[in-house]
Protein backbone atom coordinates (compact mmCIF):
# COMPACT_ATOMS: atom_id res chain seq x y z
CA UNK A 1 0.00 0.00 0.00
CA UNK A 2 1.22 2.95 -0.96
CA UNK A 3 -0.08 5.95 0.54
CA UNK A 4 -0.16 9.62 -1.99
CA UNK A 5 -1.07 12.72 -0.50
CA UNK A 6 -1.24 14.17 -3.95
CA UNK A 7 0.05 17.55 -3.58
CA UNK A 8 -2.63 17.80 -0.50
CA UNK A 9 -1.11 20.69 1.91
CA UNK A 10 -1.20 19.95 5.30
CA UNK A 11 -0.35 22.28 8.23
CA UNK A 12 1.85 20.60 11.48
CA UNK A 13 1.80 22.46 14.63
CA UNK A 14 5.50 21.67 16.54
CA UNK A 15 6.50 20.48 13.16
CA UNK A 16 9.90 21.50 14.71
CA UNK A 17 11.04 18.46 16.27
CA UNK A 18 10.21 15.48 17.52
CA UNK A 19 6.67 13.67 16.66
CA UNK A 20 5.86 17.15 14.77
CA UNK A 21 8.83 16.55 12.54
CA UNK A 22 8.52 13.45 11.85
CA UNK A 23 4.88 13.36 10.86
CA UNK A 24 5.54 16.77 8.27
CA UNK A 25 8.78 14.46 7.03
CA UNK A 26 6.33 11.64 6.46
CA UNK A 27 3.58 13.74 4.86
CA UNK A 28 6.28 15.66 2.36
CA UNK A 29 7.56 11.94 1.48
CA UNK A 30 4.19 11.13 0.34
CA UNK A 31 4.14 13.96 -2.26
CA UNK A 32 2.17 16.27 0.71
CA UNK A 33 2.88 20.13 1.06
CA UNK A 34 3.52 20.89 4.23
CA UNK A 35 3.70 24.41 6.67
CA UNK A 36 4.90 23.93 9.65
CA UNK A 37 4.32 26.31 12.75
CA UNK A 38 6.53 26.64 15.82
CA UNK A 39 8.11 28.84 17.78
CA UNK A 40 11.83 27.98 17.00
CA UNK A 41 12.84 29.37 13.56
CA UNK A 42 16.17 27.47 13.40
CA UNK A 43 14.59 24.29 14.38
CA UNK A 44 11.43 25.02 11.87
CA UNK A 45 14.54 25.48 9.43
CA UNK A 46 16.30 22.34 9.75
CA UNK A 47 13.41 20.11 9.31
CA UNK A 48 12.48 22.33 6.28
CA UNK A 49 15.80 21.86 4.44
CA UNK A 50 15.62 17.91 5.33
CA UNK A 51 12.73 17.89 3.24
CA UNK A 52 13.59 19.50 0.73
CA UNK A 53 16.55 17.82 0.13
CA UNK A 54 14.85 15.17 -0.22
CA UNK A 55 12.68 16.38 -3.19
CA UNK A 56 9.96 17.80 -1.17
CA UNK A 57 7.80 20.61 -0.58
CA UNK A 58 7.90 22.30 2.97
CA UNK A 59 8.31 25.84 4.26
CA UNK A 60 7.51 27.05 8.04
CA UNK A 61 5.72 29.99 9.60
CA UNK A 62 6.54 30.57 13.16
CA UNK A 63 3.21 30.88 15.38
CA UNK A 64 2.99 30.99 19.33
CA UNK A 65 -0.27 28.06 19.05
CA UNK A 66 -1.44 30.13 22.22
CA UNK A 67 -1.97 33.65 20.11
CA UNK A 68 -5.12 33.45 18.26
CA UNK A 69 -4.08 36.29 15.73
CA UNK A 70 -0.24 34.52 15.22
CA UNK A 71 -2.40 31.45 14.60
CA UNK A 72 -4.58 33.08 12.07
CA UNK A 73 -1.54 34.48 10.03
CA UNK A 74 0.63 30.94 9.98
CA UNK A 75 -2.86 29.93 8.44
CA UNK A 76 -2.71 32.94 6.15
CA UNK A 77 1.09 32.31 5.32
CA UNK A 78 -0.27 28.77 3.66
CA UNK A 79 -3.18 30.23 1.81
CA UNK A 80 -0.91 32.38 0.27
CA UNK A 81 1.73 30.78 -0.47
CA UNK A 82 0.16 27.14 -1.81
CA UNK A 83 -3.84 28.25 -2.58
CA UNK A 84 -5.62 25.95 0.00
CA UNK A 85 -5.25 23.93 3.16
CA UNK A 86 -6.54 20.15 3.11
CA UNK A 87 -5.30 18.98 6.25
CA UNK A 88 -4.21 19.77 9.72
CA UNK A 89 -2.10 18.09 12.54
CA UNK A 90 -2.58 19.83 15.69
CA UNK A 91 0.46 18.12 17.49
CA UNK A 92 2.10 21.64 19.23
CA UNK A 93 2.09 20.42 22.91
CA UNK A 94 3.80 20.43 26.20
CA UNK A 95 4.57 18.34 29.22
CA UNK A 96 4.58 21.02 31.75
CA UNK A 97 5.18 21.16 35.37
CA UNK A 98 4.45 17.60 36.66
CA UNK A 99 3.61 18.57 40.83
CA UNK A 100 1.06 17.08 43.72
CA UNK A 101 -1.86 19.05 42.89
CA UNK A 102 -1.49 21.01 45.93
CA UNK A 103 2.00 22.37 44.84
CA UNK A 104 1.35 22.93 40.99
CA UNK A 105 0.46 26.45 40.69
CA UNK A 106 -2.33 27.96 38.64
CA UNK A 107 0.20 29.76 36.04
CA UNK A 108 1.64 26.36 35.72
CA UNK A 109 -1.87 24.58 35.42
CA UNK A 110 -2.76 27.24 32.58
CA UNK A 111 0.37 26.93 30.58
CA UNK A 112 -0.17 23.87 29.90
CA UNK A 113 -4.20 23.58 29.13
CA UNK A 114 -3.11 26.98 26.88
CA UNK A 115 -0.45 25.50 25.00
CA UNK A 116 -2.23 21.48 24.63
CA UNK A 117 -6.07 22.42 24.32
CA UNK A 118 -6.36 26.46 23.43
CA UNK A 119 -3.72 25.48 21.00
CA UNK A 120 -5.71 22.87 19.73
CA UNK A 121 -8.42 24.68 19.23
CA UNK A 122 -6.99 27.96 17.68
CA UNK A 123 -5.23 25.81 14.95
CA UNK A 124 -8.79 23.76 14.24
CA UNK A 125 -10.62 27.26 14.24
CA UNK A 126 -8.59 28.80 11.91
CA UNK A 127 -8.16 26.11 9.52
CA UNK A 128 -11.62 24.68 9.41
CA UNK A 129 -13.02 28.00 7.23
CA UNK A 130 -10.46 26.74 4.33
CA UNK A 131 -11.24 23.22 4.68
CA UNK A 132 -14.97 23.53 4.11
CA UNK A 133 -13.94 25.96 1.43
CA UNK A 134 -12.15 23.00 -0.24
CA UNK A 135 -15.09 20.99 0.27
CA UNK A 136 -13.33 19.11 3.31
CA UNK A 137 -9.83 17.69 4.91
CA UNK A 138 -8.41 15.44 7.13
CA UNK A 139 -7.38 17.19 11.08
CA UNK A 140 -5.62 14.79 13.03
CA UNK A 141 -5.37 16.10 17.10
CA UNK A 142 -2.09 14.49 18.83
CA UNK A 143 -3.45 13.49 22.40
CA UNK A 144 -1.58 10.76 24.88
CA UNK A 145 -2.16 7.43 26.34
CA UNK A 146 -1.98 9.60 29.42
CA UNK A 147 -5.68 10.78 30.50
CA UNK A 148 -7.22 8.94 27.81
CA UNK A 149 -6.62 4.99 29.05
CA UNK A 150 -3.16 5.80 31.33
CA UNK A 151 -3.75 7.45 34.76
CA UNK A 152 -0.92 6.30 37.08
CA UNK A 153 1.77 9.24 35.77
CA UNK A 154 1.24 10.86 39.42
CA UNK A 155 1.80 14.67 38.95
CA UNK A 156 0.65 14.71 35.31
CA UNK A 157 -2.67 16.06 36.21
CA UNK A 158 -2.74 18.90 33.65
CA UNK A 159 -1.12 17.29 31.55
CA UNK A 160 -4.01 14.77 31.13
CA UNK A 161 -6.56 17.19 32.01
CA UNK A 162 -5.62 18.59 28.75
CA UNK A 163 -4.85 15.20 26.66
CA UNK A 164 -8.64 14.13 27.97
CA UNK A 165 -9.86 17.50 26.52
CA UNK A 166 -8.37 17.13 23.00
CA UNK A 167 -10.01 13.65 23.17
CA UNK A 168 -13.57 14.29 23.82
CA UNK A 169 -12.62 17.92 21.63
CA UNK A 170 -12.02 15.40 18.54
CA UNK A 171 -15.28 13.64 19.19
CA UNK A 172 -17.44 16.67 19.56
CA UNK A 173 -15.39 17.80 15.88
CA UNK A 174 -15.88 14.33 13.96
CA UNK A 175 -19.57 14.90 14.60
CA UNK A 176 -20.01 18.59 13.94
CA UNK A 177 -17.59 18.74 10.99
CA UNK A 178 -18.61 15.38 9.13
CA UNK A 179 -21.40 17.42 6.85
CA UNK A 180 -18.79 19.06 5.46
CA UNK A 181 -16.35 16.12 4.67
CA UNK A 182 -13.94 16.99 7.24
CA UNK A 183 -12.46 13.93 8.96
CA UNK A 184 -10.97 14.80 12.65
CA UNK A 185 -9.06 11.44 14.32
CA UNK A 186 -7.02 11.30 17.32
CA UNK A 187 -4.03 9.35 18.04
CA UNK A 188 -2.33 8.87 21.18
CA UNK A 189 0.99 8.14 21.51
CA UNK A 190 2.84 6.36 24.45
CA UNK A 191 6.75 6.70 24.65
CA UNK A 192 8.17 7.79 22.01
CA UNK A 193 11.20 9.53 21.35
CA UNK A 194 11.51 13.27 21.88
CA UNK A 195 12.58 15.99 23.44
CA UNK A 196 9.61 16.85 25.15
CA UNK A 197 10.87 14.62 28.04
CA UNK A 198 13.82 16.71 28.90
CA UNK A 199 11.58 19.82 29.08
CA UNK A 200 9.55 18.40 31.15
CA UNK A 201 9.66 20.08 35.13
CA UNK A 202 9.22 17.76 37.66
CA UNK A 203 8.49 18.64 41.39
CA UNK A 204 8.61 16.15 44.81
CA UNK A 205 7.08 13.29 42.80
CA UNK A 206 8.18 10.75 45.21
CA UNK A 207 5.75 12.27 47.66
CA UNK A 208 2.45 10.79 45.87
CA UNK A 209 4.67 7.79 43.63
CA UNK A 210 2.24 4.80 44.14
CA UNK A 211 4.73 2.27 43.45
CA UNK A 212 4.08 -0.81 40.27
CA UNK A 213 6.14 -3.53 38.72
CA UNK A 214 5.53 -4.39 35.27
CA UNK A 215 6.13 -7.70 33.32
CA UNK A 216 9.10 -7.55 31.07
CA UNK A 217 9.11 -3.56 30.95
CA UNK A 218 6.47 -0.61 30.49
CA UNK A 219 6.10 -1.33 26.91
CA UNK A 220 5.42 -5.15 25.86
CA UNK A 221 5.89 -5.15 22.36
CA UNK A 222 9.63 -3.93 22.10
CA UNK A 223 10.45 -4.67 25.82
CA UNK A 224 10.74 -1.37 27.06
CA UNK A 225 11.94 0.50 24.01
CA UNK A 226 10.47 3.41 23.46
CA UNK A 227 8.33 3.95 19.71
CA UNK A 228 9.83 6.15 17.26
CA UNK A 229 8.25 9.44 15.95
CA UNK A 230 8.22 7.64 12.06
CA UNK A 231 5.74 5.18 13.91
CA UNK A 232 3.70 8.13 14.51
CA UNK A 233 4.10 10.06 11.09
CA UNK A 234 2.82 6.11 9.13
CA UNK A 235 -0.16 6.58 11.49
CA UNK A 236 -1.06 10.23 10.83
CA UNK A 237 -0.08 10.03 7.03
CA UNK A 238 -2.45 7.43 6.87
CA UNK A 239 -4.82 9.35 8.64
CA UNK A 240 -4.61 12.06 6.24
CA UNK A 241 -4.97 9.92 2.99
CA UNK A 242 -7.88 8.60 1.47
CA UNK A 243 -7.04 5.14 2.70
CA UNK A 244 -9.05 6.59 5.77
CA UNK A 245 -11.68 8.12 4.27
CA UNK A 246 -14.53 6.42 5.76
CA UNK A 247 -12.68 7.22 9.62
CA UNK A 248 -13.50 9.84 11.68
CA UNK A 249 -14.23 10.81 15.44
CA UNK A 250 -11.51 7.60 16.07
CA UNK A 251 -8.80 7.59 18.48
CA UNK A 252 -5.94 5.44 17.93
CA UNK A 253 -3.48 4.31 20.93
CA UNK A 254 0.20 3.90 19.39
CA UNK A 255 2.35 2.27 22.65
CA UNK A 256 3.30 -1.05 21.76
CA UNK A 257 0.35 -1.79 24.41
CA UNK A 258 2.51 0.45 27.30
CA UNK A 259 -1.27 1.65 28.26
CA UNK A 260 -2.57 -2.11 28.58
CA UNK A 261 -0.22 -2.10 31.57
CA UNK A 262 -0.95 0.94 32.91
Amino acid sequence: MNIELNDRVVMVTGGSEGIGAGIAKGIATCGGKVLIVSRDEEEMQSVVDDIKSDGGEASWARADVTQSDQVAAAVQTAIERYGRIDGLVANAGINGTWAPVDEITPEEWRKTIDVNLTGTFLAVHHCVPHLRKGGGGSIVIMASINGTRTFSNEGASAYASSKAGQFAFAKMLALELAPSRIRVNVICPGAIESNIHDKTKRKHLERIETPAIFPDGTIPLTGGEFGSPEQVANLATFLMSDFASHITGTPVWIDGGQSLLQ
